[in-house]
């Protein structure tokens, strides 16, 4: 593992002590199901995060709660298939909160991206609302996958598998019924190397929805993994860059669409 993952499972382990998972198990199970991720045609999951390591502070308002749904609605309006929210402090500027008040404000799936190490934190996502979850494979072990997703799908989260490498991806196979992203982020150095979509297309596990993750920042970004056979993109950065991310959540779902 990077030692960016490394630190990264470090502060998610510290975070998984202060959980009460009673609490949160009987919360988790009494909410009504999410709504469901619509995969039938190419869209984007929408992200929303206030900083990043690679990009340092994308965004600053006096109150991150309401400016996350004001720009959650916005996403939806435009035609976002589900909403990414960041729930990691420490480098991302994340909040539960934040992923509490945008699953209340939209009606579509909201997925808890984070650096999640536990089953623990399968509960807390769907306690706040959460539709779905990311889970990064090399942080992993076989049995805390398993554990994981079996989990979340049983609460009826969907699941987004995150590869690095090939390796990652050959991992993702014993899970058919999650989908399987390929985040071409290299960890080691925080540089983006598109071409990785097109060397790894043919790693995927067969028939898995799969997902581009970093480096789409265009609608012909979008067109680009959309002719590869990718369903969905994960857009972050350049959302929270955009002067108008409702135009551009647009842009790029219509180029995705085009034959």
């Amino acid at each position: 593992m990077t030692d960016f993952l490394s630190e990264m499972g470090i502060v998610s382990h510290a975070r998984v002590a202060c959980i009460d998972e009673v609490a949160l198990d009987a919360l988790a199970r009494h909410r009504p199901l999410p709504p469901e991720l619509m995969m039938d045609r190419f869209g984007l999951i929408a992200e929303i995060k206030f900083s990043a390591p690679s990009s340092g502070v994308l965004q600053s308002h006096p109150d991150p709660v309401a400016a996350a749904v004001e720009r959650a609605r916005a996403y939806e309006q435009a035609g976002a298939l589900a909403i990414s929210v960041l729930t990691e402090p420490t480098r991302f500027g994340g909040s539960l909160t934040h992923l509490a008040a945008v699953a209340e404000a939209v009606d579509i799936p909201v997925m808890r991206k984070d650096f999640l190490v536990d089953p623990a934190q399968v509960l807390e996502a769907r306690a706040h609302g959460a539709g779905g979850v990311l889970l990064i494979i090399r942080m992993l072990d076989d049995v805390r996958l398993d554990q994981m997703t079996a989990l979340a799908h049983e609460l009826g989260l969907f699941v987004l598998l995150e590869a690095f490498d090939g390796d990652d991806l050959n991992r993702a196979a014993r899970y058919p019924r999650s989908i399987v992203g390929l985040n071409c982020r290299d960890l080691s150095t925080l540089q983006v190397d598109v071409g990785r979509f097109q060397a790894l297309q043919d790693a995927f596990p067969e028939g898995v929805c799969r997902v581009a993750e970093s480096g789409i920042a265009s609608p012909e970004d979008a067109r680009s993994v959309a002719s590869m056979g990718y369903g969905l993109a994960l857009v972050g950065s350049a959302l929270m860059r955009s002067d108008d991310p409702k135009q551009l959540v647009a842009d790029m779902t219509a180029a995705g669409r085009e034959k």
